[in-house]
């Protein structure tokens, strides 16, 4: 809002138009701390603080680690990547200025994605909650300082993001310091652990794939997207910003399923973790038809609200956006709680399948649809992927019901042998994923 009702819709097309690729570089973090923390999950249901603590060791060496070296690579080859993606010569500048700087901040948001982890995985889902709250009053107030009182334009829409994000990564690990202790590591917590150190690892990439294979085929859809101009890009950026902002409800409740059935499985509740799935599905169902009806009613509005633009093409493609994707949120809701939960329950191999089916369609839109079709192509593929997806893990998880107390090799070929083939791609996931 600030960049539209100032700077205008250049300025939105131009942080638009590079938020794939900060997306592909940041989930790789996230996904990884998303891995490390289910392992945390498991450790605490179990009651074991010695592991739990070298836990926390090594995703601190990990994530440092990546961080820094994110960071060096994301800067030095960042033009490249922009030209990769196709930003428009007109906003390539501010592009540029805006996302070299989000990039300077991107270990502070890496540290606060690793401490807010720590303390879901080990009950404590208010306090992240806080920070974050925190941290958005600090960005807002900050991008109208540095907007419209020191007239920094975009670059201090930037600086305002990283500052904010400093300061809620520096809170909560202090927090952390001070109220669990018993969970800080120690010297000898850093002692390598090979079996430790593997169960992190991968689970950590397990997850960073399936985030990063999402946001991979994000980059080609964003470069495609890229193609049909700065008006479109506008468009589809505060289409983007709506549904993302109304995402955080379901998204949040499927990232805090994935912490449940992580500490449910690691104290082996299995019944606790189909009853609590049924319900989150069954809520997130609920919350997606209710923002159905209002951008159905409001979406004009709403777009008008966010940017305070005028161009009724603009608005006309923006409402045309939010109207499709909101008609199939069910399904994303459905989708990311299945694929959430198998990954917390050490299903590896099937969330990662389905984000490649995901990257493989976005490629088919990329380089078939959004050429002849143009833009409502590029709205129509991301509802049809997440209902093709949402069937798959529907399927997947089904049959892992009925085979559930399954979970040796010699089972598995008794089964086959007692089958004439296998009755689905599902099995077959479950399957390679247990080998793996």
């Amino acid at each position: 809002m600030v960049a539209g009702y100032n700077l205008g819709d250049e300025a939105i097309s131009a942080i638009g138009s590079t938020n794939s690729l900060y997306s592909l570089i940041i989930n790789l973090a996230f996904g990884l701390n998303a891995g490390y923390s289910i392992v945390m999950t498991r450790y605490f249901g179990r009651k074991d603080m010695d592991n739990l603590r070298k836990s926390v060791a090594f995703s601190i060496i990990y994530n440092m680690t990546i961080g820094i070296v994110l960071t060096i690579f994301s800067t030095i080859f960042l033009k490249q990547l922009m030209h990769l993606i196709k930003v428009p010569d007109e906003i390539f500048d501010n592009a540029y200025a805006y996302f070299i700087i989000i990039l300077g901040g991107m270990l502070s948001t890496i540290l606060y994605n690793m401490f807010a982890g720590i303390l879901r995985a080990v009950g404590n889902s208010k306090m992240p909650l806080y920070f974050l709250i925190l941290s958005s009053g600090i960005n807002i107030c900050m991008d109208l300082l540095f907007v419209m009182v020191f007239n920094w334009g975009i670059m201090g829409l930037a600086l305002a993001t990283i500052t904010a994000q400093t300061i809620s990564a520096l809170v909560s690990g202090i927090y952390l310091w001070k109220y669990y202790k018993e969970i800080i590591p120690n010297k000898k917590d850093f002692q390598w652990n090979k079996l430790l150190c593997k169960a992190l690892f991968s689970m950590g990439i397990s997850m960073a794939l399936m985030s990063c294979v999402v946001s991979l085929g994000s980059v080609f859809f964003q470069g495609a997207t890229n193609e049909l101009g700065s008006q479109i890009i506008t468009a589809h950026t505060t289409a983007r910003k709506i549904i993302g902002i109304l995402n955080l409800p379901i998204s949040s409740l499927s990232t805090a399923l994935s912490t449940f059935v992580g500490q449910n499985y690691g104290a082996n509740k299995m019944e606790r973790i189909r009853s609590t799935l049924f319900k989150v599905i069954l809520l997130v169902v609920i919350i997606s038809v209710i923002f159905f009806i209002l951008v159905f009613l409001l979406g004009k509005w709403l777009l008008i609200a966010l940017t305070n633009s005028k161009d009724e093409e603009m608005l006309k493609n923006g409402i045309l956006s939010l109207r499709i994707h909101f008609s199939m949120f069910p399904a994303l809701g459905i989708l990311l709680c299945l694929r959430n939960a198998l990954q917390a329950m050490g299903h590896k191999v099937t969330p990662v399948i389905s984000s490649s089916m995901e990257l493989g369609l976005k490629l088919l839109s990329v380089f078939s649809f959004i050429p002849k079709y143009g833009f409502i192509a590029v709205c129509l593929t991301e509802p049809v992927i997440w209902g093709v997806c949402m069937i798959f893990l529907v399927i997947v998880y089904i049959y892992l019901v009925k085979i559930k107390k399954i979970y040796n090799i010699e089972k598995y070929l008794c089964i086959l042998k007692k089958q004439r083939l296998i009755k689905s791609f599902a099995f077959f996931s479950f399957f390679v994923n247990n080998l793996y």
